[in-house]
């Protein structure tokens, strides 16, 4: 069965078919401090799940963007090299000087692994981190569709928002790919120099309302100070909001949820 293990931050072990994955990878400890660039920290309030000791054996790592709360000091010295991280063309070339083989895709490009009959495609998806000035001060960041298949039938679609907020871009996704299976949703509503920069309860269900998926999964919500708006704001306004298709599904830290059903064949 299918599977997403909720670690803490935005990093999950994703389970499909044969497959696999971590994705963006946070292993502080509470206490520790996060470096978000030019100049700024932030501390952690929370205890990750698991340490990279924990890992299974993994096919890949999924890097939304290179930030301290995505990829840490604790990954860069402790995740095996064995696994491809799969990220932006900005963060790739510094994951490879750190020892890793990293392979950037720019926006709607992918790379597909195969084994034993099975393949799992990472596309490269739009994100916007902040818009404006901060916008240009901030990594480059992308979403990610999973798209698992067995013999070149679609299994199950799975959505990686990474950090960005909800606008036009959302809406190319859906026309691209208007059958999503899950969303993993990254919330938070981050406050960076009296900026938003990651999607408030707000902006989450409009996200979901442009996309559609048949399920959600909350994340990025609750393990840093510079995250303002609550999961349960989220959980909240979701379950106020008419005519909402999408099932919610909050997961705490160190739990697996099993997702849902196989989709009908496709090609």
């Amino acid at each position: 069965m299918d599977s997403l293990t909720f670690v803490g931050t935005a990093t999950t072990l994703i389970r499909l078919g044969g497959f696999t994955l971590l994705t963006d990878p946070n292993f502080l400890h509470r206490g520790q401090r996060a470096y978000l660039g030019k100049g700024l920290w932030s501390k952690r309030l929370t205890e990750p799940a698991m340490q990279p000791d924990d890992l299974p054996p993994l096919d890949a790592i999924v890097l939304s963007h290179l930030h301290g709360d995505h990829f840490d000091r604790v990954a860069r010295a402790g995740l095996s090299r064995a696994q491809p991280i799969v990220t932006t063309t900005k963060a790739a070339p510094r994951l490879s000087r750190w020892g890793f083989e990293a392979r950037g895709l720019d926006t709607w490009e992918s790379e597909t692994l195969q084994r034993d009959g099975e393949s799992l495609t990472v596309e490269a998806l739009p994100a916007v981190h902040a818009r404006g000035v901060m916008g240009a001060l901030l990594p480059p960041v992308m979403g990610s569709l999973l798209t698992h298949r067995v013999g070149g039938t679609v299994r199950r679609r799975v959505y990686v928002s990474g950090d960005t907020l909800t606008g036009s871009h959302v809406d190319e996704i859906a026309a691209r790919h208007p059958d999503l299976d899950v969303a993993v949703v990254h919330l938070g509503g981050t406050r960076v120099l009296f900026h938003t920069v990651t999607m408030d309860a707000e902006q989450g269900v409009d996200l979901l309302q442009r996309v559609r998926p048949r399920e959600a999964v909350p994340v990025h919500h609750d393990d840093y100070g510079v995250f303002r708006s609550s999961v349960q704001d989220f959980l909240g306004l979701a379950g106020a909001t008419p005519g909402l298709t999408t099932t919610v599904r909050p997961v705490a830290r160190g739990e697996t949820l099993q997702l849902g059903d196989d989709r009908q064949a496709t090609s």
